[in-house]
């Protein structure tokens, strides 16, 4: 799942090509957007919001998708062949110099922009926005103390950008067992602050690395190393399911640690 430091990347491309650009034809292919059209309207910009992805045009009008899995977005010179099959593309946006192309998208909607809260007002602090806040990303952490980390830096409300890779990078980094209650971890604002520090590193770069390292299989610590050897003790790395199983903030997801320097507290 594409994590916040790449939806903040791919914003800031959609903003550099088509902020202050006309729309000169929209199709968003979603029965309940069919009829809407956003010809006419121009492009003020780009941003990212967690793991949102807002186009703000004119007239106040915002266009919003979420990547979850498998999203993404494409720049092509108008007539230029699409990477993406035309059965999974959601949104093209054409502008007179390009054509942006969005693929495999999820949650698309269309909202006035002074109604964007009510699709990312629950979000808590941006880790890569203007609203980062590590005291308000600590203060609700420690709101569910019984609650598992593991699951905790997950759910967006609390904070909003991290997923599996950072998860499992941060806690590893801060010597922290997954199923640790929030409660129980000893230094709350030095593992946000480290989330922070990793995802703004990241931002600017496709490769992902939390080691320093972009050697191919150097570049993580822990995350996608199972039974591979830690890369700072040379454990056995290990991974398993954390969470209910159900969908919602706590949805089953496979989570990684070094059983040596993130020994069960």
């Amino acid at each position: 799942m594409p994590e916040g430091d790449v939806v903040w990347r791919t914003a800031a491309r959609l903003h550099q090509a088509l902020a202050g650009r006309r729309i000169v034809s929209s199709d968003l292919r979603h029965p309940r957007l069919a009829l809407v059209d956003l010809s006419g309207r121009t492009v003020t910009e780009a941003l990212a919001r967690g793991k949102h992805l807002l186009i703000r045009l004119s007239d106040g009008i915002t266009l919003h998708s979420h990547l979850k899995m498998d999203g993404n977005w494409w720049l092509y010179r108008p007539g230029e062949r699409w990477r993406s099959p035309g059965h999974q593309v959601r949104v093209v946006l054409t502008t007179e110099e390009i054509v942006a192309v969005g693929s495999r998208l999820h949650d698309l909607a269309v909202v006035s922009t002074d109604d964007e809260s009510s699709l990312v007002g629950h979000l808590g602090p941006d880790l890569l926005g203007p609203d980062w806040d590590p005291d308000e990303a600590v203060r609700r952490l420690r709101a569910t103390p019984e609650r598992p980390i593991g699951l905790a830096l997950l759910d967006q409300r609390n904070l909003a950008g991290i997923g599996n890779l950072y998860r499992a990078e941060v806690l590893f980094l801060r010597g922290v067992h997954p199923t640790t209650a929030t409660g129980e971890v000893a230094d709350l604002p030095a593992l946000v602050t480290t989330a922070q520090r990793l995802l703004y590193a990241n931002r600017a770069r496709v490769e992902q690395s939390t080691t320093g390292s972009l050697v191919r299989g150097q570049e993580r610590y822990v995350y996608g190393r199972r039974g591979r050897p830690c890369l700072r003790c040379g454990s056995r790395v290990t991974a398993a399911p954390l969470g209910s199983g159900a969908e919602g903030t706590d949805a089953q997801r496979t989570v990684f640690w070094c059983p040596k320097c993130q020994p069960v507290s």
